[in-house]
């Protein structure tokens, strides 16, 4: 344990209020716990006289602690964060929504700032039970693909965090009902269409009530799904605020790539191409399709030379990645995955393989191609 001095960070103590770390005597025996209280001055000043001891690990904010772990430490965290963004999306009707929204966000955006290679594998390799968890999975990879696209359009940091927000909660009205349609092999219902119409504006009035006052945050979950034709909904717009439309976008690609009961998800290169082809030359769409790559991380392909495996990395180009090989060209499945660069020409990409492929894959050989 390594501490620092309580007199170095007095400045985050409130008299009277919960302690926000463990304070320890100078041997590092423990003091007051966190969230106990300081109860008056004197005894602060009774703390700072007798040398007492913070540990530093406390003191870190959850993106210092995240920029310092190892490589093989951050598939845990992921795993960690998006379960408490998830938790929080379902309790969007509780008190303090907003304010737990803000503190679950941000460790996810450090580990996507962190390792945008593993932001995408989280996307295309989604985990759990992918239909009943749909709405909020859903919304938690737009939200990842929104910013990593906000951040190669140039968009500043506001900007960027605030098209994450706007995608991780352009559903929360309707999170359930994702879910229902997910599992459902029949179309949706009338009730279930009048309800999908109205989720916009459903969802606007929850951010509200809940406290978000971030006038293009709550303009951006609004006008979502309208369209530059006026085709779209609720209100028929002839596009919307740009903040809308680069959410409208997230939401049509990771549903593209995502399964439901009546479809197999669609395959990565697959999606990216129907994306192009319906908005050719369009900066939004060729800037995530630069970003995916038309080979993302956690994209099953087949190589030149007869192998099979996982992408792990984005490569020099487009159509280049890094893959970790899990199969020879005979079928046989390695022990360990092997690294190969497709820029090379005797292990280029030759086609991208069903996900299905993941079912073998062991937690421990996961983790090896991650870090691969």
């Amino acid at each position: 344990m390594q501490c620092s001095p309580l007199s170095q960070v007095q400045q985050r103590l409130e008299v009277g209020a919960p302690l926000p770390f463990n304070i320890r005597d100078h041997d590092q025996t423990l003091l007051l716990a966190r969230g106990q209280r300081v109860q008056s001055a004197a005894q602060l000043q009774a703390l700072l006289e007798r040398g007492a001891l913070v540990d530093i690990d406390e003191l870190l904010s959850p993106a210092d602690r995240i920029a310092r772990a190892a490589a093989a430490e951050l598939p845990g965290l992921w795993h960690g964060c998006l379960e408490q963004v998830h938790q929080t999306l379902r309790n969007a009707h509780d008190e303090g929504f907003s304010v737990a929204l803000e503190s679950a966000s941000a460790p996810v955006l450090a580990l996507v700032a962190r390792d945008p290679d593993l932001a995408i594998f989280q996307v295309l390799r989604q985990s759990g039970n992918q239909h009943v968890d749909y709405g909020v999975n859903h919304s938690t990879h737009a939200a990842i693909t929104a910013w990593l696209v906000a951040q190669r359009l140039g968009w500043s940091t506001d900007d960027a965090q605030r098209a994450f927000k706007a995608a991780l909660t352009m559903n929360i009205s309707m999170l359930e009902l994702q879910g229902q349609l997910a599992l459902q092999p029949m179309p949706p219902t009338e009730a279930q269409c009048a309800a999908i119409r109205a989720h916009p504006q459903f969802s606007r009035l929850m951010l509200e009530m809940t406290g978000v006052t971030d006038v293009d945050w709550l303009r951006a979950v609004s006008e979502h799904h309208e369209a530059p034709d006026g085709s779209g909904y609720p209100a028929g717009l002839h596009g919307g605020s740009e903040l809308a439309a680069l959410v409208r976008r997230a939401d049509i690609y990771t549903a593209k790539i995502s399964p439901r009961a009546n479809r197999d998800a669609i395959a990565a290169d697959k999606a990216g191409r129907m994306m192009f082809m319906q908005e050719p030359g369009h900066p939004m769409v060729a800037a995530l399709v630069k970003e995916f790559g038309v080979y993302p991380p956690g994209c099953f392909v087949r190589l030149a030379s007869g192998e099979t495996g996982m992408v792990v990395r984005r490569g020099k180009t487009v159509v280049t990645p890094i893959v970790a090989v899990l199969g020879t060209r005979l079928g046989t499945a390695l022990q360990q995955p092997e690294r190969r660069d497709t820029s090379q020409k005797a292990f280029a990409v030759q086609g991208v393989l069903g996900g299905q492929s993941a079912a073998a894959l062991a937690p421990a050989q996961l983790l090896a191609m991650l870090t691969c």
